[in-house]
């Protein structure tokens, strides 16, 4: 799974990849995260996107470091779903109302 940060915004302006990369790989997930220059979410900053081949794709925006934790629950999700659709969203707390949009593998 690959995971992208927007750079340009105020959580990417953190280094929150840092702790983001740390925390998916305690979790043992295998997952890279990586960071952009601008993911053009302007209008709900601090972007963050999921995706991996095959599967469909997720981009939350309005994020802030206290969603970690509903972050590593829908990564945890994400890469036990096969196709990468999840079918209850209520399980990714707060997240859930930060999604931007959902893109078909």
């Amino acid at each position: 799974m690959i995971v992208t940060l927007c750079a340009g915004c105020a959580l990417g302006r953190t280094g929150f990849a840092t702790p983001l990369q740390a925390a998916l790989t305690a979790e043992g997930l295998t997952a890279r995260v990586a960071t952009v220059d601008c993911m053009s979410g302007c209008t709900r900053p601090s972007t963050c996107a999921f995706r991996a081949p095959g599967k469909t794709a997720y981009l939350f925006g309005d994020l802030t470091a206290d969603d970690l934790p509903d972050l590593l629950t829908f990564a945890r999700h994400y890469a036990a779903s096969p196709d990468g659709n999840l079918p209850d969203a209520r399980v990714l707390g707060g997240l859930r109302m930060k999604a931007i949009a959902r893109i078909p593998g």
